[in-house]
């Protein structure tokens, strides 16, 4: 093995993204990212052990192009001797009906295909082969929609089944690793252009960053999103804790205690409040979040309409989340 594919292997081990026995889906688009996911998972494969197969989405989206990301993942995927799966997904019309954006429609299409993959054919784990840069790029795409601090955990090295193995690589070592072992792989010239929000991010603002605080970007953000992902695991356990020990605070019979809110710091408030929205089906943000901490700070008989069908009303002792028929 080479230096980068036994830092690739320690990550595995000490992260435990992928295990002895797991049947890993790598998601592969034929991109050097993926392309070096999928030869880097052949290369420790043994060493795990593990079973390595490949899904590849042709979301047609970039005609003839999408359809020759489509053959050289096939081919690819014949010479590595890997399982290859392939779909063709009709995303603008999907992303029409769903009144989505592209982005995200094609996001729910692969996700949701990988995770049917997974029950068919026995498979553990989903592996995407998201880096460095990438936690980079989703950072600062959160930060500015004007995200939570937990918002800024970034892409995580293990969220379910979907696992990360490149998370700690950057860029270039991962294009460094192609040209070394010689391995083919697929441009999408879209991903250069600043129409997007992301790609502005990539290719602008970090590059502009890096210039002037050469090589402090990237690590200080990786450091953040764990710092930040820590902080949402303690939080997670100190909350179930606190609902399980007062029930009141817990959205039973479609209620929350009042009282007992009013015993809570505005952070305790809010992330109560958050989870309680959650539950109720609606979309908690910061301006709903604080016109409900306003809520508890006034008197009973008042309410607030959260959305169309959602409205929390204060009646005696307690907040009820009624929903209109």
């Amino acid at each position: 093995m080479n230096r980068l594919e036994k830092k690739f292997l320690q990550q595995l081990r000490d992260r435990q993204l992928v295990t002895g026995g797991d049947h890993v889906l790598a998601a592969v688009s034929g991109g050097p990212d993926s392309m070096a996911l999928l030869h880097l998972l052949k290369e420790v494969a043994p060493v795990v052990p593990c079973r390595i197969s490949a899904a590849h989405c042709n979301f047609q989206l970039r005609g003839e192009e999408s359809l020759g990301d489509e053959r050289f993942v096939r081919e690819q995927c014949t010479l590595a001797e890997v399982e290859c799966f392939i779909v063709r997904f009709d995303t603008a019309a999907a992303s029409a009906l769903r009144k989505k954006s592209l982005e995200e429609t094609a996001r729910e299409l692969r996700y949701g295909w990988f995770a049917s993959l997974l029950e068919e054919h026995g498979m553990t784990k989903i592996a995407t082969g998201h880096h460095v840069s990438d936690n980079a790029e989703t950072m600062l795409f959160n930060l500015f929609r004007g995200t939570s601090l937990l918002g800024l955990k970034g892409i995580r090295a293990m969220h379910g089944r979907v696992t990360r193995p490149l998370l700690l690589l950057n860029r270039s070592e991962i294009v460094d690793y192609l040209h070394e072992k010689k391995i083919p792989y697929r441009t999408d010239d879209s991903n250069f252009g600043i129409d997007y929000d992301r790609n502005f991010i990539r290719n602008r603002v970090i590059p502009l960053v890096e210039e002037r605080f050469r090589h402090k970007l990237l690590p200080s953000l990786q450091r953040l999103s764990e710092q930040a992902g820590e902080l949402e695991a303690f939080l997670e356990e100190y909350f179930e804790r606190l609902t399980t020990s007062r029930p009141g605070l817990s959205l039973l019979q479609g209620r929350l205690d009042a009282r007992e809110l009013g015993q809570l710091s505005v952070f305790e408030q809010k992330e109560i409040f958050k989870r309680a929205l959650q539950e109720s089906g609606a979309s908690p943000d910061a301006a709903m979040l604080q016109r409900l901490v306003s809520l508890l700070h006034s008197q009973p008989g008042r309410k607030i309409v959260v959305s169309g069908r959602l409205v929390v009303a204060w009646k005696g002792r307690y907040l009820y989340f009624q929903t209109i028929p």
